[in-house]
């Protein structure tokens, strides 16, 4: 027998090492993973993407700039002249979805600070500092590109416009506040009353409107309608807070979403509220400001729909890639609230100047083919916006400095910036 030298042992071939390029968006992919609690309720992040890419999506539809024989651009809506368009507001006003979530992540949020033995007071004081942070870092920054512009030559009208613009979202941040004030007795209610706590608010908006439009409206003031600010708002919000505390089981759920449909029926058919879940120029009547009855029935078709189908998204959620932009909305959501309306101004002067009447931006939007071309502008106003809060997104998180010179900062930027206003008006 012949003995087998290494030069006659079979040795296989070594297989071809396989690399794989892991780009930016698959790294964040995976860091979103690894950082991902496993008791996190993704479905509720969900939601609230899905809710702000629907206040966005539906502000750059519905709002149109103009341009003017002078060079400015002036808001105009397409539901002025395009009323068919209503149905498209019931599916893009989501804020009953927004705050349905935010009460039942502030009941969570509380629940971790009392264990932390933090008062309520201070719980309010950190909530209230992740609101505020976008809405100054927007305030300042815009007040800086106005003064550029201004100097470059872009008109005053313009200029207004934007301001117009950047403070109509704001009135948002400031009822989100006050509802998170009242989280203690949102959850002191539905200790008291269980899952049914959002009725008398439910309730009480319907008086509102009574007051406002029936047969003895003539003999009130003008601003009672003021009075539905807050239940009006605070209906999805103490749902939430019920939610959280396990009282909306499916059966609720249900009476939620069939409820909330056949009253949103009852309320266009029969008694005939405006169609549009929004405001249109020029109409006698509003849905939104202040909320009329429509807003909490469609908030609760809203959020019977989210407890409904919180098991399917929750399952939906744990694809990565999904999940990553879910997170990515999520951590920049307040950022993109308060700087959504910036690219379409940003958009619409860069293709005036270029062209000049631009359809689905700057022409009037008083024919179909005016929605069909802005259909085609969005994702540029996509990719603008994403720019924006790529630079903009810092400005959520804590500045470093020491609580009275941050507070001293921010109310010196403030001043600075509502004075610079002013001045355009």
């Amino acid at each position: 027998m012949t003995a087998l030298t290494p030069t006659t042992i079979p040795v296989p071939a070594p297989a071809p090492v396989r690399r794989t390029r892991s780009g930016p968006w698959q790294a964040f992919v995976e860091t979103v993973a690894a950082r991902t609690p496993a008791t996190r309720d993704r479905a509720l992040d969900a939601y609230r993407a899905l809710a702000t890419l629907g206040v966005v999506t539906g502000h750059w539809l519905v709002g149109a700039l103009v341009a003017q024989p002078d060079g400015t651009l002036r808001i105009a809506s397409p539901l002025r002249d395009l009323g068919a368009l209503a149905p498209a507001s019931w599916v893009l006003q989501m804020l009953g979805l927004f705050f349905l979530v935010g009460g039942h992540s502030a009941v969570s949020s509380l629940a971790r600070s009392s264990e932390r033995g933090e008062p309520y007071a201070g719980w309010l004081r950190r909530r209230f500092a992740r609101l505020t942070r976008p809405v100054l870092a927007a305030t300042a920054l815009s007040a800086g590109c106005l003064a550029v512009l201004g100097a470059v030559g872009v008109p005053e009208g313009t200029l207004r416009t934007w301001v117009v613009l950047l403070v109509q979202p704001f009135w948002f941040v400031a009822v989100y506040a006050l509802l998170t004030m009242l989280t203690g007795y949102a959850v002191a209610a539905d200790r008291r009353w269980g899952g049914w706590a959002a009725l008398p608010l439910l309730a009480f908006v319907a008086a509102g409107d009574l007051a406002r439009y029936g047969p003895w409206s003539d003999a009130m003031p003008g601003w009672i309608g003021m009075v539905n600010l807050v239940p009006g708002w605070l209906f999805a919000y103490q749902l939430g807070v019920s939610w959280s505390r396990g009282r909306l089981g499916r059966p609720v759920a249900w009476l939620l979403l069939v409820g909330g449909a056949s009253l949103f029926a009852l309320l266009l058919l029969v008694f005939h509220y405006p169609a549009s879940m929004v405001g249109v120029p020029g109409a006698a009547r509003s849905n939104a400001h202040p909320p009329s009855l429509l807003v909490p029935a469609l908030a609760a078709f809203q959020s019977g729909a989210a407890l409904l189908l919180h098991g399917p998204v929750t399952r939906l959620m744990r694809r990565p890639g999904l999940w990553a932009g879910v997170a990515a909305v999520n951590l920049a959501a307040m950022t993109i609230f308060c700087w959504h309306q910036v690219p379409m101004v940003l958009v619409s002067l860069a293709g005036k100047s270029a062209i000049g009447a631009v359809p689905g931006l700057t022409t009037s939007p008083d024919q179909l083919s005016w929605v069909l071309a802005r259909l085609a502008w969005l994702p540029v106003m996509a990719v603008v916006l994403v720019a924006v809060v790529a630079v903009t997104r810092r400005f959520e998180a804590p500045l470093g400095l020491r609580a009275p010179l941050a507070r001293v900062v921010a109310a010196v930027v403030t001043a600075a910036a509502v004075g610079f206003f002013v001045t355009l008006h």
